[in-house]
């Protein structure tokens, strides 16, 4: 159930999903998933009994969805859980800056680079990633002689609130500080609308850690995910 000091950060699915992705979502006002080609993230509005059975209904037999979110996450009966990880959500304390210096070009990706973005995330796995997954938000990359060298973009996204996801680099351009620069990118467009900016990580990539609190993120807390199917 909802605690009293829960946030919308707690659940950050569940608010994009019932906010700004709405038009993108499957389901009701007991629980909700993005539409199979956009994402796989699923999310029930707490941890009642009629929230978990609306949300088993929306797993079909053969698909998985992701469950993302700090509070412990129940499996809902008739559903499994086939991993369980912990990751950390991270927030932006300040609004972050532009890159002062860009040694490559940033440009805008949309549904022409539908194609190339997937190719891309499918080789890297920055984290679920679809067909349609580009309609989630705003993302830009690089190119390099006409290949996508890498990206970065939004996820969850609600009032106040926008996420920075999908920040990948091939491994042929890799060590040119192609992440640390999107990201940038990235968070500081999404302080320029007047909204804070949050991401995620696996627990254990100190890597990735490292470079967000470099550009000013800091750790929230400890998130809960599972992936769930249909037993």
């Amino acid at each position: 159930m909802k605690t009293p000091s829960e946030t919308p950060l707690d659940r950050p699915a569940w608010h994009a999903l019932n906010s700004v992705h709405l038009p993108l979502s499957v389901g009701d006002a007991r629980a909700r998933r993005y539409d199979p080609q956009v994402n796989r993230f699923a999310s029930a509005r707490d941890g009642a009994p009629d929230a978990q059975i609306a949300l088993a209904a929306l797993v079909q037999p053969g698909e998985q969805v992701y469950v993302l979110q700090v509070p412990d996450i129940a499996v809902p009966e008739g559903l499994v859980a086939v991993r369980r990880a912990l990751g950390v959500q991270l927030v932006a304390q300040a609004p972050v800056a532009p890159p002062e210096s860009r040694a490559y070009r940033i440009v805008a990706l949309g549904p022409d680079d539908a194609v190339d973005m997937l190719a891309l995330a499918t080789l890297t796995e920055p984290g679920p990633f679809l067909s349609q997954t580009h309609r989630m938000g705003q993302f830009v990359g690089v190119r390099v002689d006409g290949r996508l060298a890498a990206m970065a973009g939004e996820r969850f996204r609600f009032p106040g609130y926008t996420e920075v996801s999908g920040v990948c680099t091939h491994p042929d351009f890799r060590g040119h500080g192609l992440a640390k620069q999107l990201s940038r990118h990235v968070a500081a467009a999404i302080a320029a609308r007047g909204e804070t900016a949050f991401l995620h990580s696996w627990k254990d990539n100190a890597a990735a850690i490292a470079l967000y609190e470099a550009l000013g993120f800091q750790l929230r807390c400890e998130v809960q995910v599972a992936v769930l199917e249909r037993a």
